[in-house]
């Protein structure tokens, strides 16, 4: 999705920074999958876990 924000001459600085805030804002929308990298536990070959769970499909 593009964005586009009009900054009109002779605007400030700070103006302009809280549009481009707002656009990061935006743009942080969705799920946060970094918090739950590496974070599950469990025992097993995680290959035959796998295959087993495709299996149930069958």
């Amino acid at each position: 999705m593009n964005t586009v924000v009009k900054i009109k001459r002779g605007e400030s600085k700070r103006s302009i920074e809280n549009k481009l805030r707002k656009i990061k804002e935006k743009d942080k929308k969705g799920f946060p999958s970094k918090l739950f990298t590496g974070k599950v536990k469990f025992d097993g070959n995680p290959v035959e876990l796998q295959r087993k769970l495709r299996d149930e499909w069958k």
